[in-house]
Order: structure tokens, then C-alpha cells, then sequence
């Protein structure tokens, strides 16, 4: 019969409890752990290496908004990790310092003696530890008592007994243990007060609340929480926003409009103060561009005060409070999820202007400038805000270069600055098909680019000649490309850097967007694909770019298609390329014979087939049999003997 033991000291209970802990703990302290230290180190050098102090610090004050909005010293999450892993030291503590009595018997370890010793051995030294540790000649001490004594003597008893006396050793041999069979135990994890019958109301009790209510809540609560957002991780009702507002024509100050309104159902941090003084101030600067942002927005108090506090970042306004200035913080690192999700909608609906704007105001943002200001390109290089003269008139490298001509004083850092934005230069880009020369109706084409970064104002990298052998090496390599899961090439050691952003809070690596459109019609052909990790130009390498591609399916029918490829810049304003491309596709009949395959091959059918004779009946050609064939060669040999004998009879007549 099995022995049931509770585990009143909580060891197994300990561990059981430590295990479960972990499993949530663990996840959630490492997600909750920002590194902003390193990244405001990192991010101070990188400024400190192009701009000026001013621009240091304002880098170092975005960064300590960004830390105070993700990694907040006080939080309701942040005390339950606390006390969650302050319990699990507490059990940690007790499981290591509470003794366990799981020791097997072995009465060659009570005896000290190995288990190749004769049983006459055996004899002379019990007698030895019996004059040792008899209760007769051990006295009590202050370490030791009675019990203890009398225990110790009668383990040895027992087990030279287990190894001299025949029965006990057969039970020791058989069951273990000199006594013969135990019974079996076996343990619980659990105190015996669990399951006492006085305690049965608070334990049901207890399981019928955690079971019952707390985890299908909680489950229901994610449940209709996940069911109400898109796959974009926004909203439906701020989708449904995107979708109703957005029009064919719009531009980006209509999609400032629509973003403005999304912050209705999006917005999640709380008041932290008054803002009528900073709309007033908003309303003197924007103009007529504030008075139709709170037009469109409305009256909902949660959407007007993300779009003062948005304007105010365009502006590059001091909000003169920490709390304000976490409350805007974390309102710019929820733009990029929604801009996103804005521009999926658009592009669904294959609509190249809106798609274009909201593209746009990606830079916008990061550079904390007004979208749609002509004069505000310069605003992005230090000690300019876009109010001098010559503002928008030229592009920032030749800006740069004129103010070292002039020998201002700024030039020095807006050098450096600029050097860090960078300029996207495209290589080489066509249309490839797989294993084809041509691209035929509805098949698979890959728009194949070539891209690399340099610093704007500098001239191209010449690409240098190529012989035959190289282009055929060139081309080989195109094709594994193409037949790779990824949109980009792989390429080791490759550290494109840090832009130059310093009203952004935080690290901030360029990107780009590659947009295949047909402007004529104002639709895009394929959905846009972001670009990341472009490499710097650096002609010492054999290999001076990187390589995308972007795959759709060719139009049906046969023509000449004339689009336009757009690379727009995420955090760069006017940093943008297009370049005009053509799709001409061919008949299938125009592949070469050798690229055909045989199932591409029709041939006549038989005279002597079905298919054959309806096709004769329609005066269509056919094949003749092999038999037909040599009756028709015999007959024609039979037609030229018979006239060459008549020919002979009429010369002997003559």
C-alpha cells in the first residue's frame, strides 16, 4: 500500500512556484529593458562628429524623452516585476536552506567499509564500533544527545545485522532494507491543509475565481481587443478613417488632414497639461494650415490635442514641460505604425498621390518640419530654420557649398550634417524574368535595382568596363538572386549608420520606399516595397552596391508599358529619385525555337485520324500515313512507266 507524504516544507511546492514565476517573468523584464544609455551614447557621438553644440544638445534632450517615455521609473508594471522577482528569491532562499531526508540506506556506508569485505572483517570492527559509540560509553553533549546516541548505535546494529545475518540479508538483498519491504512513498507538492476537508469552501473558492472568472476574462479581453484592430495593429474605426477620408487626388496636406483625425482612437496617453497657450501660438505660425487641420479633425478632444501637440513639433516649439514633452514623445513613436497602416489603404487602392504624400510625411516628421513648405529643405542641417532668403531655392548640396564659398561660419557643421543625410544613387534596373529573354503576358517579372549611397553633392562612382566574361558572371548572379526568398541581397559587414535627426527621439537608420507607378494614370502597379541597409558608396570594394527586387505579374495582354520607378526617402525631406522604365511584352510566339518547349509545338494532325479527317473536311492541311505516303510513291512510279511506253509506240507508228 503507497505511503502518501504532503510536502509540509514546501521545497516541491518552492520549485514548482519558481518555474512558473520564471516563465512569466523572464519575457517580460526583457522586453521591458531599454538600453537608452548606449543608444544616447551612440547618438551623441554621431552628433558630436556633425553638428554643432546646439544640435548636441537637443539630441541629448530627445533622447531623455525617448528614455523617459519607454523605460519609466515608476509603473504598476515595473513594481509587479519588482515583487514578482523579489518572491523569487524567497523561494529560492528557502528551497537551498531547507533539509531533505531522501538519503537511501546503505549498510556498507553506516560501516565505512567497501563492498568487498569478508564477513569475518565485518565482525571485528562492529566490535570496534560497539565499544566506540555504545550508548554505555558515549556521554551527552551540548552537540549531541541522547537520541542521537542511541539512534547512531542502532544503525550500525542494523547494518551488520543486514550483513552477517542470513535473513536480514535477504530482505537488504530483496527489498532494499534490512526490515524487509517498506511501503512505497510517494510525495505531494502540496501542505496537507489544501486538501483538509475544513479548508475545502476556501480552495474551491479559490480555483472557482482564478478559473472561473479571472482567466476567461482575461482571455475574452484579448479576444475582443484583437478582434476590433487590423492586422496593421491599429483600430478598425482609424482604418475606416484612412479609407473614407483619403481621396484619388490627394496631396500631402489632405493626408496631413486625414493623420490628424486617426489619433481619435489611437491616442493612449493621459492629459499632462494645459495647451491653449501653445494653439495660440500654433494658430500665429501655421496660418490657414492650422485652421483646416482642426477643421478636419473636429471637436474630439483627443484628436485636437495629438494635432497641437504634432503641429507644435512640425514648429519646433518648446513646450516648456516635461510632462508635455513625454506626452508628445510618445505620441511621434506611434507615427510610424500608423503611417504605415495609412499607407497600406492607399496602396490598396493603387492610388499614386495619396501613396506619395503619406511617404512624404515621413521625413516630415522625423526632421520636425511643416509638410509641404517649399522653403524648409535647409531647416534640416544645424543653426537654419528655413527663413533665410535663398531658402528652397537650391538643393542641400548646393546650399552647402555655396555657404563655404561665402565663408559663413555655419558651413563647417552643415558639412558634416550632410554627409550623414545622404543621397540614394540607383546603379542599374531593368525587368528580369527567370530563366527567359523576354517577358510574355501574365508572367512572373522581377523588377531587379541596384542601389548604393553617397553623399550628396559628390559625383557618381564610374562603373568600370566589363568584359563578356563578366557580364556573364554578372547575370549568373542576378539569377540566384532572383530565385532567393528575400527582397534584398544578402551582404555581410554591412553598417549603413545613423541619419542625421535631431527633433526625432532616438536612433534613426535611413530607409526608402520603391514605388513602381504608372503617373499618367496616377496608379501604382505594385504595391510599395521598403528599402533598408543600403551600403555607402566605396569604390574599394569589388562589389560597390546592393541589389532588390520586387516582384509582380506582367499584364495580360501584349504592349509597351512606360512607368516610372520612385525611391522616396522615410527621414530625409526632397530626397527623392525617379527614373522612367519600360515593359515591353511579347507574344509567346516570338521565343526562339530552341526556348520552346514541346508541348509549345502543334503539329498537323493525320490523314487517318479523326482529327484528321475533320480537318480535311474543312480543307485544313494534314499529315499524311507512312503508307499513303509509298502507295502515292508507287503510283507515281507506275504513272511514269505507262507514258514512257506510250511515248515509245508512238515512235515505232511513225
Amino acid at each position: 500500500m503507497a505511503n502518501y507524504h504532503y510536502d509540509e516544507a514546501g521545497n516541491m511546492a518552492a520549485y514548482f512556484l519558481i518555474s512558473i514565476l520564471a516563465i512569466v517573468l523572464v519575457p517580460l523584464t526583457l522586453s521591458s529593458v531599454v538600453r537608452i544609455s548606449t543608444s544616447k551614447c551612440l547618438y551623441l557621438a554621431t552628433c558630436l562628429g556633425r553638428a554643432d553644440h546646439d544640435v548636441v544638445q537637443n539630441a541629448a534632450k530627445q533622447a531623455t524623452r525617448a528614455a523617459s517615455v519607454l523605460n519609466p521609473k515608476f509603473t504598476t508594471r515595473t513594481v509587479m516585476l519588482l515583487v514578482g522577482w523579489l518572491v523569487v528569491a524567497l523561494l529560492v532562499y528557502r528551497a537551498r536552506t531547507t533539509e531533505t531526508d531522501s538519503k537511501l540506506y546503505d549498510p556498507y556506508e553506516i560501516l565505512g567499509i567497501s563492498t568487498g569485505v569478508t564477513e569475518k572483517e565485518i565482525k571485528s570492527l562492529f566490535k570496534k564500533l560497539a565499544k566506540i559509540y555504545h550508548p554505555d560509553k558515549v556521554k551527552a553533549t551540548v552537540n549531541e544527545t541522547v537520541d542521537q546516541i542511541a539512534n547512531r548505535f542502532v544503525d550500525i546494529t542494523k547494518a551488520y545485522k543486514a550483513l552477517t545475518d542470513e535473513t536480514i540479508r535477504r530482505n537488504y538483498e530483496t527489498y532494499g532494507h534490512p526490515d524487509g519491504r517498506q511501503e512505497v512513498s510517494m510525495g505531494i507538492a502540496l501542505p496537507s491543509w489544501i486538501i483538509e476537508g475544513k479548508n475545502n469552501i476556501w480552495v474551491l473558492g479559490f480555483y472557482a475565481v482564478v478559473f472561473g472568472g479571472l482567466l476567461p476574462g482575461m482571455v475574452g479581453r484579448w479576444w475582443f481587443g484583437s478582434k476590433g484592430k487590423t492586422k496593421d495593429g491599429i483600430e478598425a474605426e482609424t482604418a475606416e478613417g484612412f479609407w473614407k477620408g483619403v481621396e484619388e487626388a490627394s496631396g500631402i496636406s489632405d493626408v496631413v488632414k486625414v493623420f490628424g483625425g486617426a489619433f481619435k482612437y489611437e491616442t493612449q496617453t493621459k492629459k499632462a497639461g494645459d495647451l491653449s497657450k501653445m494653439e495660440e501660438e500654433i494658430a500665429k505660425r501655421a496660418g490657414d494650415a492650422w485652421k483646416e487641420m482642426t477643421k478636419a479633425v473636429g471637436s474630439d478632444e483627443k484628436a485636437q490635442r495629438a494635432s497641437a501637440l504634432l503641429y507644435a513639433h512640425f514648429l519646433r516649439l518648446e513646450l516648456g514641460s516635461k510632462a508635455l514633452e513625454r506626452e508628445q514623445t510618445s505620441l511621434l513613436l506611434q507615427t510610424p505604425m500608423l503611417l504605415n497602416a495609412f499607407l497600406n489603404v492607399a496602396s490598396a487602392r493603387s492610388w499614386l498621390a495619396p501613396t506619395l504624400g503619406i511617404m512624404r510625411l515621413h521625413a516630415y516628421i522625423v526632421q520636425a518640419l511643416v509638410p509641404g513648405k517649399v522653403n524648409s529643405l535647409q531647416a534640416q542641417l544645424p543653426g537654419f530654420d528655413g527663413t533665410s532668403s535663398n531658402s528652397g531655392k537650391q538643393d542641400l548640396a548646393t546650399f552647402v557649398r555655396d555657404l563655404g564659398e561665402s565663408g559663413d561660419d555655419r558651413a563647417v557643421e552643415a558639412s558634416k550634417a550632410l554627409e550623414n543625410l545622404g543621397t540614394l544613387e540607383v546603379v542599374d534596373l531593368g525587368f528580369k524574368v527567370i530563366g527567359e529573354r523576354v517577358v510574355t503576358p501574365s508572367s512572373i517579372v522581377y523588377l531587379l535595382v541596384k542601389l548604393r549611397v553617397k553623399t550628396p553633392g559628390t559625383s557618381s562612382t564610374p562603373s568600370p568596363v566589363q568584359d563578356a566574361k563578366s557580364v556573364k558572371r554578372n547575370d549568373e548572379i542576378d539569377e540566384k538572386f532572383l530565385n532567393t526568398r528575400g527582397d534584398a541581397e544578402a551582404l555581410e559587414g554591412n553598417d549603413t549608420g545613423y541619419a542625421h535627426a535631431p527633433y526625432w527621439p532616438g536612433l534613426r537608420k535611413p530607409g526608402w520606399w520603391l514605388v513602381l507607378a504608372d503617373d499618367k494614370s496616377n496608379r501604382i502597379v505594385v504595391p510599395p516595397l521598403k528599402i533598408h541597409d543600403v551600403p555607402r558608396s566605396d569604390p574599394s570594394k569589388a562589389r560597390n552596391y546592393r541589389r532588390y527586387k520586387l516582384q509582380f505579374q506582367a499584364p495580360p495582354n501584349v504592349g509597351l508599358f512606360t512607368w516610372k520607378v520612385y525611391f522616396v526617402s522615410d527621414t530625409v525631406v526632397g530626397e527623392e529619385t525617379c527614373r522612367p522604365i519600360s515593359l515591353k511584352i511579347d507574344d509567346v510566339s516570338t521565343l526562339a525555337a530552341e526556348e520552346q518547349t514541346p508541348e509549345d509545338e502543334i503539329s498537323d494532325p493525320e490523314e487517318d485520324s479523326l482529327a484528321g479527317q475533320m480537318a480535311a473536311m474543312r480543307g485544313g492541311q494534314v499529315k499524311k500515313t507512312a503508307a499513303v505516303e509509298e502507295s502515292d510513291d508507287d503510283d507515281d512510279e507506275s504513272s511514269t512507266d505507262d507514258d514512257a511506253d506510250g511515248g515509245a509506240d508512238s515512235s515505232d507508228s511513225d
